[in-house]
C-alpha cells in the first residue's frame, strides 16, 4: 500500500509539475498527436507545403522556429493558401509543435 501511495504521489508531481506541453485544442496524458486550422487565405493553388517547428525538452529546453513565415520559406511558397498546426507531446517529456504552410 505504502508503494502504491508513492507511485501515485510520484505520478501526481509529474503531471502537475514542470513539464514539456504543447498548444492543441485537445490534449491525452500519455500522447498527443493532434492536427489543427490556424487560418485560411484567398489562393485556391494549394501545390506546395511548407512546416517549421519548435520543439521542447521536459520543460527545460524549447529551441526552433514553428513562425509562419519559417514554414513558408521551408516550402518556397509566395502565396498562401492555409496555414495548420501539427501538435506532439510524449508523456510530457517531449513536445513539438509545427506550423505547416500550403500554398503555391
Amino acid at each position: 500500500m505504502r508503494i502504491l501511495s508513492g507511485l501515485l504521489l510520484a505520478a501526481g508531481l509529474l503531471v502537475l509539475g514542470g513539464c514539456a506541453t504543447v498548444a492543441t485544442p485537445t490534449a491525452g496524458l500519455l500522447f498527443t498527436q493532434v492536427q489543427g486550422p490556424v487560418a485560411v487565405g484567398s489562393n485556391t493553388d494549394n501545390t506546395k507545403t511548407g512546416s517549421a517547428c519548435a520543439s521542447n525538452i521536459l520543460g527545460l529546453i524549447a529551441v526552433g522556429d514553428a513562425s509562419i513565415l519559417a514554414a513558408q520559406k521551408a516550402g518556397n511558397i509566395s502565396k498562401i493558401s492555409s496555414v495548420d498546426h501539427d501538435s506532439t507531446d510524449v508523456l510530457g517529456l517531449y513536445a513539438r509543435f509545427c506550423t505547416v504552410v500550403h500554398g503555391s
